[in-house]
């Protein structure tokens, strides 16, 4: 009996056993789907975070861990982080290798958003992705005092549009102080979606974030005294200290030289990181996570290979006279152990590619949703090296999980097939 005979002998009796075949089918498309499924979303996570900022050299802060300075300064997350003094900031922009600077001032929020105080320099230097620049939708930028520019998330979840009147409150997003209500901003632009930080997000100028603070000290309004807003012109507004400063360099090959030399100038202590560098330290930490997704989604996997090895033995007893009956007509115990290899392999492949369309359909539907709210870009082409060698991985556990009912198939007799008990 030749391989093509026992293929359609598996066909047949695999299709008159379809229903519970076909669940079985289904729990390893979904399986395989979970399994490449949660490797695209890992390899896009990681992807989306570490192109949150691109073409920025160095994210320089004051002295302290570079991992918290980016964190804080970029993903507007974590702890905050010592300022730096606005002097050495002008010092940076200033030295011979420094194309561009961009200050980074936090510490104000908006009903659960990062207020960011900067400059327009913000809106033609940040890049993302693969050096994409942000775009603004609707509106402008900042061009006066107590004017705002929001993120595309800011504008949609509060509902906001152009000419809308805002008012900032001093803290973090996740505990806002006293408002600044004598100071409103008004909304003159809202920038398109990115998919990083910046869509959550509210930016105003330098100037404005000194305006709002210039009749408070310590952290707190003082008591009896207020300027009002058309009189803070009058006053410098020039900052004092910044949260951090994007730093892109006329030569990449600088970067080295330029960090040493800023980590070890004299006077105030600094800190310059190198993004790319710092985000590949901050995935080591997190690979951990990375593993248990990933041990998770293998364990479904071998879970719906045992149900197919389960479904496969349950049904040996009610086959027993079809393999005897093969047997009778010349089949050989090793094409009987053939056809069941064959019937699991089969099913296993299956589901595989059913699993693999299913991903593909999920990525198309859904693909530009998750760029667009979570940064994260998944693959929507055929399957990379690794998942094709998941996938064989799946189809060689499956044809091991299929070696025991055809063991036993393989087992039984002639006599015992024409004599059920």
């Amino acid at each position: 009996m030749n391989l093509l005979t026992l293929a359609r002998l598996a066909l047949a009796s695999a299709w008159n056993r379809r229903y519970a075949l076909g669940l079985t089918l289904l729990s390893i498309a979904l399986a395989a789907a979970l399994l490449l499924g949660v490797e695209r979303l890992r390899a896009g996570a990681r992807a989306g975070f570490s192109s949150a900022l691109s073409g920025t050299d160095l994210v320089v802060g004051a002295r302290g861990s570079s991992v918290q300075l980016l964190l804080y300064g970029v993903f507007r997350l974590g702890e905050a982080t010592p300022n730096l003094s606005w002097a050495s900031a002008q010092r940076i922009a200033a030295h011979p290798a420094v194309a561009w600077s961009v200050p980074i001032s936090l510490g104000d929020a908006h009903r659960g958003f990062a207020v960011v105080g900067t400059n327009t320099g913000y809106f033609r230097h940040y890049q993302y992705g693969d050096g994409l620049s942000l775009a603004v939708a609707q509106g402008r930028a900042f061009d006066s005092l107590f004017e705002a520019v929001i993120g595309a998330e800011v504008a949609r979840k509060l509902g906001y549009t152009l000419d809308q009147r805002i008012v900032l409150a001093h803290g973090s997003p996740e505990f806002e102080l006293a408002e600044h209500a004598d100071k409103p901003f008004r909304v003159v632009g809202i920038l398109a979606p990115t998919g990083t930080p910046v869509d959550r997000s509210v930016y105003v100028s330098l100037e404005s974030m000194e305006a709002i603070h210039i009749d408070w000290q310590g952290g707190m309004p003082v008591p009896g005294f207020s300027v009002p807003p058309e009189l803070v012109q009058k006053f410098d507004l020039s900052p004092k200290t910044i949260t951090a400063q994007l730093v892109g360099l006329k030569r990449r090959s600088d970067v080295f030289a330029l960090q040493r030399e800023l980590n070890e100038a004299p006077g105030e202590a600094l800190t310059a990181a190198m993004p790319g560098v710092v985000l590949d330290q901050l995935w080591q930490m997190l690979a951990i996570g990375e593993r248990a997704l990933q041990a998770v989604s293998a364990l479904v996997a071998a879970v719906s290979l045992a149900g197919l090895m389960a479904v496969i033995l349950a049904g040996l007893d009610a086959r027993r006279r079809e393999l005897a009956i093969l047997r009778s007509v010349g089949a050989r115990p090793r094409e009987v152990l053939a056809l069941l290899l064959i019937e699991g392999l089969g099913i296993t492949l299956a589901g595989c590619l059913l699993g693999l369309a299913l991903l593909q359909l999920a990525v198309w539907l859904g693909g530009a949703w998750l760029q667009s709210r979570f940064g994260i870009g998944l693959a929507g082409s055929l399957p990379g090296e690794q998942e094709w060698a998941r996938l064989c991985a799946i189809l060689l556990t499956g044809l091991l999980a299929s070696l025991l009912p055809a063991w036993r198939a393989y087992r039984i007799s002639l006599a015992d097939g024409l004599s059920p008990r």
